[in-house]
């Protein structure tokens, strides 16, 4: 869709929200980016699954992708507090195709895990677009995802414990990168493209039966 029909499009949309909704949707999605996306193997545990999409919308990220081969990424609505109403949840078949698919949209593959020489946390210089592969609950991060990635990414552990749960490790992330971003200086709000597309998706959830008045609209 073109430039001015994102535009009408959300202009008729907008009619159908509250002055409040409107007014969160414009706040809210100034600051919103896809600079940092982050990357699910296989998650299994649906309340996970859920804190995941929640740590990534208050952290003003608003897409996941999740790779799939034995388990269906599915949050608990309970545990999400409402930020799949937000949050974009890309997926794609768990395998190095799909990875070869995000590098190429332009970003760098980073597999959080204390493998390979992997650069901490706190030390890590961001300076593009990366895409945070997190693991299993069991296993980490796959062998050949470890191969494939550019770098690995870890978080510091001071105590006995050798990990943090993956919600909590992909919480941890996405609050440090984002704050890096925000001392950086680097342009990683989306683009007047993007924002439109997305504040499209934003209200369609936001009204009731949003998905046929959308489709309604773009048939005429």
């Amino acid at each position: 869709m073109q430039m001015k029909d994102l535009a009408q499009t959300f202009e008729y949309l907008k009619q159908f929200l509250t002055e409040e909704r409107l007014r969160k949707i414009e706040h809210f999605s100034q600051d919103s980016s896809d600079f940092v996306l982050p990357v699910m193997e296989d998650i299994y545990q649906f309340r996970n699954a859920a804190a995941i999409v929640r740590s990534v919308e208050a952290c003003g990220f608003h897409k996941v992708v999740a790779m799939e081969e034995e388990n269906v990424f599915n949050p608990n609505l309970t545990v999400t507090k409402g930020a799949e109403t937000w949050v974009e949840v890309q997926k794609m078949p768990k395998n190095i195709s799909s990875l070869k698919e995000i590098k190429n949209s332009g970003y760098k593959i980073l597999a959080v895990s204390p493998e390979k020489n992997a650069v901490m946390l706190p030390d890590y210089q961001i300076t593009g677009p990366i895409a945070l592969v997190f693991g299993t609950e069991l296993e980490g991060v796959s062998e050949e995802v470890l191969d494939f990635a550019d770098e690995t990414l870890a978080i510091p552990m001071y105590g006995f414990t050798k990990s943090f749960n993956v919600s909590v490790a992909a919480g941890i992330c996405m609050y440090e990168l984002k704050q890096k971003l925000l001392r950086s200086g680097i342009d990683y709000k989306l683009n007047e493209q993007k924002l439109l597309e997305m504040k499209i998706r934003w209200t369609v959830n936001s009204i009731r039966s949003g998905h046929q008045i959308l489709e309604q609209y773009l048939k005429r």
